[in-house]
């Protein structure tokens, strides 16, 4: 960083549940500086404190208790838009951010899909920032838009990495247990979530199966070439409040030993050419080899809640291997995977 200027950088629905975190974790960022908030048309003049119902378990930082929220336009004093917008928001205001110059880092699902938008994890494909070019170039943006794909994608696609690298996979069959904070606020009442599982999350299935193929895909030029894994996936609400618990069973182009599979998951440091980024944990994954681990309650908050842990690996009767992963939903999978695709771009030298 020049002169160890900060970047500022403005959070569109600062005052829901995924924008709270953004104002938490960038509140003493090394790298970015808070600018602006912003929300929706009843929040706007005033306070954050007074405009925020602050849901997280330490006090709202003081350098954002006191700022005014604005409207949600492409003035905003920032260079980078953190959006913690609902899909059918962001679909409409980001690009207008983009075509005004704003570097925008989207927890969003409304531009994940578009061919020329990169879907990014940076410790595994940090490589398809290359289509940033043809989308600047064929949108007529002086910005751009970078997502980052749903909390659950997370949790399965960075273990699989380092495994579909070194052995090929050709089928995943993945249940979710997910938590009832990436339902966002208020999320289910009392008497639909207590002492039950609601075995229907709309839309994230499809999630899952498109977004996997996305983000272990490989770049020939500046065109993705999306991965050719059949994926099925099972998406369940559990009454847990924060941590994304997924049952996986993988079916492998070249079975590996359980030794071997356990060390390639160990190694894993991230692919090649990753910068140094302050939000990537010192371990990418952690493989834990108790019996009854990983937990979320145990295990989110593993590596600052950036690293994903997974046991219980063992053969499965029906593909090859079966484990159990779980990841942090709110921070790896939604503020703080956005907040590391901005370091990214910093440290790319692409901001």
């Amino acid at each position: 960083m020049e002169n160890n200027k900060k970047i500022p950088v403005a959070i569109l629905g600062a005052t829901g549940m995924v924008g709270q975190r953004f104002v938490q974790l960038l509140s003493d960022h090394p790298w970015f500086e808070i600018s602006a908030l912003a929300s929706s048309e009843r929040s706007v003049g005033k306070t954050y404190r007074h405009a925020c119902r602050w849901m997280l378990d330490k006090e709202i930082p003081a350098s954002a208790a006191d700022m005014l929220i604005q409207e949600i336009q492409p003035t905003l004093e920032a260079r980078i838009i953190f959006s913690a917008l609902p899909a059918h928001v962001a679909k409409k205001v980001e690009p207008r951010f983009a075509k005004g110059g704003y570097v925008v880092c989207s927890n969003a699902s409304a531009f994940r899909y578009e061919p020329d938008v990169p879907v990014i994890i940076p410790e595994i494909n940090h490589d398809h920032l290359t289509l940033l070019e043809p989308q600047k170039k064929n949108r007529g943006w002086d910005g751009l838009i970078i997502t980052s794909p749903n909390c659950t994608t997370t949790g399965i696609a960075i273990p699989l990495k380092p495994l579909y690298q070194k052995f090929g996979i050709s089928k995943i069959f993945a249940v979710s247990m997910q938590a009832i904070s990436g339902a966002g606020y208020p999320g289910h009442s009392f008497l639909d979530i207590a002492d039950n599982v609601i075995p229907f999350i709309p839309g994230e299935e499809e999630k899952v199966q498109t977004e996997i193929n996305l983000l272990l895909g490989k770049m020939n030029g500046n065109h993705r070439i999306p991965a050719e894994i059949t994926i099925s996936a099972q998406a369940n609400r559990v009454s847990v409040k924060e941590g994304h618990t997924i049952c996986l069973s993988m079916a492998f182009e070249r079975k590996p030993s359980l030794n071997e599979l356990i060390r390639v998951l160990e190694d894993f440091k991230g692919i090649s050419g990753l910068p140094y980024l302050p939000g990537s944990p010192e371990q990418i994954i952690i493989v834990r080899e108790e019996q009854d681990r990983p937990q979320p309650r145990s295990d989110r908050n593993a590596g600052g809640g950036m690293s994903v842990s997974v046991g219980r690996i063992r053969e499965c009767p029906l593909l090859d291997y079966r484990m159990v992963t779980v990841s942090h939903n709110t921070l790896r999978g939604a503020a703080s995977g956005s907040i590391l695709n901005a370091e990214l771009l910093v440290a790319k030298q692409l901001i």
